[in-house]
C-alpha cells in the first residue's frame, strides 16, 4: 500500500509540474533538437552546431568521416587507421609535428584535448579548445579542413609512422587479441568484419606502398561522407561562417566509389566460438542474438526503446540479485541490446564465471531468462523500474543547463553516423511523462519471447587453458539450452519490497558549538557538539547534485598485521551487506526512484564515507550516513558471496604477464612487506567476517574526529536541521588518534628486476625514482610540470 501511495504521489507531482512540449501522437516523426543548428553544404558535408556554456570558454570540435576499416581493399588492411595517424604528421598548412606543437602551446594536451580513433565504419577526429581567442578558433577549423583533404603524406613521415602504428599493434597483443582472433571469424561468419580489424595486419603495415595509403584517403575522405560537429561557448553564426569558409571548397572525387554498408549474414543454426588461452585470467560465456538494426525516427520507435530499457533494467536487477547468494552461480552477469555494427544490432546474455563454472553460470542466466519468459516480471518490479526512469529523466531535465559540451558532441556524431534524430532533453522529459505511463507490463514481458530465440544465435566462450580447468564441448553447451527449456522446477520470482522506513526514530540533534567563515573560498565551517567538523560550500555547478565526503585518520594502518586482510576488506563486506534492517537487495529496492548514493570506505591511512544526492533526496542521504555509522549489517550470506566472487575473479590473475610485472614491481618497492602482498585467491582465504565487522565498528564507532565536506546545490539554512540531527546525533567517544606508520619503505640504491613472462614479442620497462619529498602545492605543481614536459619530449 505504501508503495502504491508513493507511486500515485510521484505521478501527481509530475502531472502538476509545468512541462515543455506537446501531446505526442503515434506515428509522429521525431524532430531534431531545436537547440542544434544543422545544415548541408553544396558538396554534401553536414554540420551540427550548438551553443553551450558548459564549460565556459571551451568548445568541442569533431571531424567525422563515415569511413573506416570495413572499406579497405585487401592490400590496405590497417591503412584506414594509418591515415588517422598521418593527420598528425604534416598537412598543407602545418608541416611535421606543427599541429600538435601549436595545440600544446595554447594549453591543450595530446590525448585528453587532441585525439582521434578509427573503427570498422568510421574515423573521428576530436579537438577540445579554448574559445576566448578568435584566432585560436579559426586555426582549429583550418586544422580540421587540413585533416579532411589537406594531409601531406610525406614519404619520410609515412615510413617513420610505420614503427608507431606497429608498436600500437604490438601493445594490443595478448590473450585478449588471441581470443578475439579465434572468435571473430565465427561471430562475423561470412562478413567482411571478420577480416577488417582496424589495427590491420603487420605484414601490410610493414610493406604497403605509399600510394595505397594515399588512395584510401582519396577514395573515402570526401565531403559527402563527412560531418563537422561544433559544440561550445561561442557565437553560432561565426562558427557556421567558419565551416562554410573552410569546407565549402572541399570536392568529391570523380568516379567516386560506393560507400557500401557491410552486413553480417543470418545463421539458422547456433554458432559456437570456444576459445582458450594460457594467459587468460577469467572465464566468460555469452549468448549473442543478432538482430536487424533499429531506427528511432517516430514516436512509436521512441516508445519501443523505452519498453526495451524497462526490460533490461529489470532483468539486470534479477541477475544482480543472483550474485548475492552465498555460492553465486556466476561472478557477474548482464544483459542488454545495442548497436553491434552498422547494419546489425545485438542482444546479449552474458556472465563471468569461476573455473569449471561454465555450465552452472550459463544455466543460471538462461534459467532466469526462462523464468521471465514463463511468468514475466512482477508488477512491483515494473513500477520500480518506471519510477527509476522517470526520476532519471527528471534529473537530466533539471541539469539541462549544466550539460557538458562533450555529451552533446558525442550525440551529434552518432546522429550523423547512424542517421538518428537527436531529440533534446525538453522533448525527452515530455515524452517520458507521456509514454511511460502508457506502457503495460505485458508489452515488456513479450520481449524475451521475441529476442531469445534459436535463430541468429552465437555462443561465445573464453576460458583459461590450464590443468584442472575443463572446457565443455559445443554439444554439452548447447544441451544447456534444451535442459533449461524442459526444466519444470523453475518457479515464479518473488519480489521483496520493504515498506518500513530507513530510520524508524531520528536521533537527538546535536548543536553547533563554533562557526567560522572562509570568505575567500565561500566556505562555512561548523564544529558540532559531538566533535564532528562540517565544511559547507554551496555551488551552482550542478542544479541537481549535492556531493559529500567525510574522513577520519587511522584506516587500515591501525589494524595489527594479523588482521590486515579483514581490515582491508571491511568496507567491501559492509557495502555488500546492506544497512540497518535492509539487506543489499532490499536496500536497492527501498531506494528505487531516488537519486542517492552513499558508501563507506577504508583506506590505508584513513577511513571515510562519501556519496551524492539530488536535493530532493538529501534527507535520504543523511539517513544512510547515520545508518552506516550506527547500524552496519553483519550478513554472512553477503560475506560468503563477496568472498566467493573475489576469489573467482583473482584465481588466474597471475597468468597475465602485466600482473606478474606489476606484482614484482610492488613487492620490490616495498621490500616484500607483509602488507604489500599481491592480491591472490589464497590471500583472501584470510578474510574473516567477525574481524571485518569489529574493525569497521571500531573505525566508525567514534564520529568525533570526522570531517564532513558538502559541496553542491543546497541552501545552508535548509540543510542545517539535517546536519544537526543526523551528524550531530552520531556517536562520539572523544578519542584522539591518527594513522600509524607501518614501516613500508622503498629499497636503497639501484635495484634491478627482470620479469620474463608471456608468449608475445612485447616488453615493458619501468624506472622508479624514490626520495624525500616535501608535500606542498608548489612542489606538486613543479614535479607534475616536469613530468608533462618529459612526456612531450618523449612523444616528439
Amino acid at each position: 500500500m505504501n508503495q502504491v501511495r508513493f507511486l500515485l504521489v510521484s505521478l501527481f507531482i509530475l502531472a502538476v509540474r509545468q512541462l515543455p512540449g506537446q501531446e505526442l501522437a503515434p506515428g509522429q516523426r521525431l524532430q531534431m533538437d531545436p537547440a542544434v543548428t544543422t545544415g548541408t553544404l553544396t558538396n554534401g558535408l553536414r554540420y551540427f552546431v550548438r551553443v553551450n556554456r558548459e564549460p565556459r570558454n571551451r568548445a568541442e570540435l569533431r571531424l567525422v568521416v563515415n569511413a573506416g576499416s570495413i572499406l579497405e581493399d585487401d592490400d590496405q588492411l590497417g591503412l584506414a587507421h594509418f591515415v588517422e595517424h598521418m593527420a598528425f604528421n604534416g598537412t598543407e598548412h602545418f608541416s611535421g609535428q606543427e599541429i600538435v606543437n601549436y595545440l600544446e602551446s595554447i594549453g591543450m594536451r595530446f590525448g585528453p584535448s587532441i585525439n582521434a580513433f578509427t573503427n570498422f565504419d568510421e574515423t573521428v577526429y576530436m579537438l577540445r579548445l579554448p574559445t576566448d581567442s578568435a584566432g585560436v578558433v579559426e586555426t582549429a577549423f583550418q586544422i580540421l579542413a587540413d585533416w579532411a583533404q589537406g594531409q601531406a603524406f610525406d614519404p619520410e613521415q609515412i615510413d617513420k609512422e610505420r614503427g608507431v602504428v606497429i608498436e600500437e599493434w604490438r601493445r594490443g597483443l595478448g590473450a585478449g587479441s588471441r581470443i578475439r582472433d579465434k572468435q571473430f571469424p565465427i561471430l562475423f561468419k561470412g562478413s567482411r568484419y571478420a577480416e577488417r580489424l582496424p589495427i590491420g595486419r603487420k605484414e601490410i603495415l610493414d610493406n604497403f606502398e605509399h600510394e595505397r595509403l594515399i588512395q584510401f584517403y582519396r577514395d573515402w575522405y570526401r565531403p559527402d561522407l563527412m560531418a563537422v560537429v561544433a559544440v561550445g561557448d561561442f557565437d553560432r553564426d561565426s562558427i557556421i561562417a567558419l565551416i562554410h569558409g573552410y569546407f565549402d571548397g572541399l570536392v568529391n572525387p570523380n568516379n567516386e566509389r560506393e560507400r557500401f554498408v557491410a552486413t553480417v549474414p543470418d545463421n539458422d543454426e547456433t554458432l559456437a566460438a570456444i576459445a582458450t588461452d594460457k594467459e587468460l585470467t577469467n572465464t566468460s560465456v555469452t549468448v549473442a542474438f543478432k538482430q536487424p538494426p533499429s531506427s528511432i525516427e517516430t514516436v512509436d520507435d521512441y516508445r519501443r526503446q523505452l519498453v526495451e530499457t524497462l526490460y533490461s533494467t529489470m532483468f539486470n536487477q534479477r541477475l544482480s540479485e543472483l550474485t548475492q547468494q552465498a555460492d553465486p552461480p556466476f561472478i557477474f552477469a548482464s544483459t542488454g541490446r545495442g548497436r553491434f555494427v552498422r547494419a546489425t544490432d545485438i542482444y546479449t546474455l552474458g556472465a563471468g564465471v569461476k573455473d569449471n563454472g561454465i555450465i552452472t553460470g550459463l544455466g543460471a542466466v538462461l534459467r532466469e531468462a526462462e523464468r521471465i519468459k514463463r511468468y514475466g516480471f512482477t508488477q512491483t518490479e515494473f513500477e520500480r523500474a518506471k519510477q527509476q526512469m522517470l526520476r532519471s529523466v527528471e534529473r537530466r531535465y533539471d541539469e539541462r543547463n549544466k550539460t557538458n559540451s562533450i555529451s552533446y558532441a558525442s550525440r551529434y556524431v552518432n546522429s550523423f553516423l547512424y542517421n538518428q534524430v537527436s531529440t533534446g532533453i525538453e522533448f525527452d522529459y515530455n515524452a517520458y511523462r507521456q509514454l511511460i505511463p502508457t506502457i503495460t507490463l505485458d508489452e515488456v514481458n513479450r520481449l524475451p519471447g521475441e529476442w531469445i530465440v534459436d535463430r541468429n544465435r552465437v555462443l561465445l566462450l573464453s576460458a583459461p587453458e590450464k590443468e584442472g580447468v575443463r572446457v565443455p564441448a559445443e554439444a554439452e553447451l548447447l544441451a544447456v539450452f534444451d535442459s533449461v527449456t524442459r526444466d519444470t522446477t523453475i518457479k515464479p520470482y518473488v519480489d521483496r519490497t520493504p515498506t518500513n522506513p530507513l530510520v524508524a526514530h531520528a536521533p537527538r540533534p546535536g548543536a553547533i558549538v563554533s562557526e567560522e567563515k572562509i570568505d575567500e573560498i565561500g566556505v562555512t565551517v561548523w564544529k558540532l557538539s559531538n566533535g564532528v567538523k562540517v565544511l559547507l560550500k554551496p555551488t551552482d555547478f550542478k542544479d541537481d547534485q549535492i556531493l559529500f565526503d567525510a574522513w577520519s585518520p587511522g584506516g587500515v594502518s591501525l589494524a595489527p598485521d594479523s588482521d590486515f586482510v579483514p581490515a582491508t576488506t571491511s568496507d567491501a563486506v559492509i557495502n555488500n551487506s546492506g544497512v540497518g534492517e535492509f539487506d543489499a537487495i532490499q536496500l536497492r529496492n527501498k531506494l528505487s526512484g531516488k537519486s542517492v548514493n552513499v558508501g563507506p570506505y577504508v583506506q590505508n591511512l584513513f577511513e571515510g564515507i562519501s556519496g551524492s544526492a539530488s536535493p530532493k533526496d538529501v534527507e535520504t542521504m543523511f539517513e544512510l550516513i547515520y545508518l552506516y555509522f550506527t547500524a552496519p549489517r553483519m550478513d554472512s550470506t553477503a560475506f560468503q558471496s563477496f568472498k566467493s566472487r573475489i576469489q573467482g575473479f583473482l584465481k588466474n590473475r597471475s597468468a597475465n604477464p602485466n600482473a606478474a610485472f606489476q606484482d614484482t614491481l610492488t613487492v620490490t618497492l616495498t621490500q616484500h612487506h607483509f602488507r604489500s602482498r599481491p592480491p591472490t585467491a589464497e590471500l583472501f582465504d584470510e578474510m574473516d567476517l567477525r574481524k571485518s565487522f569489529d574493525f569497521y565498528r571500531d573505525r566508525f564507532g567514534d564520529a568525533g574526529d570526522f570531517v564532513f565536506a558538502f559541496v553542491g546545490s543546497f541552501d545552508i539554512d535548509s540543510i542545517k536541521p539535517l546536519i544537526l540531527t543526523y551528524l550531530g546525533g552520531l556517536p562520539s567517544m572523544n578519542r584522539t588518534e591518527t594513522w600509524r606508520d607501518t614501516g613500508i619503505e622503498p629499497p636503497k640504491g639501484v635495484v634491478e628486476r627482470a620479469v620474463r613472462k608471456g608468449v608475445e614479442p612485447v616488453a615493458r620497462t619501468q624506472i622508479v625514482f624514490t626520495g624525500p619529498f616535501e608535500w606542498t602545492r608548489e612542489n606538486r605543481h613543479a614535479i607534475r610540470s616536469l613530468a608533462e614536459a618529459l612526456q612531450i619530449i618523449l612523444r616528439e
